[in-house]
């Protein structure tokens, strides 16, 4: 099968990820349940997500070093109380982003990305429960292909 190419790399790159983000908050601040939460986001903040994601599919460490990395990320979601429609709704707009901003549709990629995105809102969801336990010292996980690499025939 030969090098098989990062998730990063298989979506195109940081620019990928960066018109997924503008896409999916582009929805958020219209969604009745999600808009309120994104009401006073930081205009840089579908920016920095994108290179969270970047990070974690395999692409350069901006986020660690820029950022602060996963302890920041965390941080960020402690106390919000996210309900499961919240939680649900999220992931519903990221796959529908993920169309518009033309992701890659192959069955194995998709199988990754949403295996991390359901993985990620589910630890923001139960992170942001008051009264949580928060592990705070990880690094920014990395995701890859899992069971399913991509076919190159």
């Amino acid at each position: 099968m030969g090098d098989t190419p990062t998730l990063w790399e298989w979506a195109g790159g940081t620019a990928a990820f960066e018109r997924l983000t503008e896409a999916f908050y582009a929805r958020v601040v219209e969604d009745d349940l999600l808009g309120p939460r994104f009401a006073r986001m930081d205009p840089e903040h579908a920016r920095y997500v994108a290179i969270w994601f970047a990070e974690v599919f395999g692409g350069p460490t901006t986020y660690t070093d820029e950022h602060g990395g996963y302890p920041h990320m965390v941080a960020k979601h402690i106390g919000m109380a996210i309900t499961e429609p919240q939680r649900r709704r999220w992931v519903n707009l990221i796959q529908d982003a993920a169309d518009e901003a033309g992701l890659p549709a192959d069955p194995e990629f998709r199988a990754a990305f949403l295996g991390y995105v359901e993985w990620g809102t589910r630890l923001a969801h139960q992170n942001s429960q008051p009264g949580a336990e928060v592990f705070m010292d990880a690094p920014v996980p990395h995701w890859g292909w899992g069971v399913a690499p991509p076919y190159q025939g």
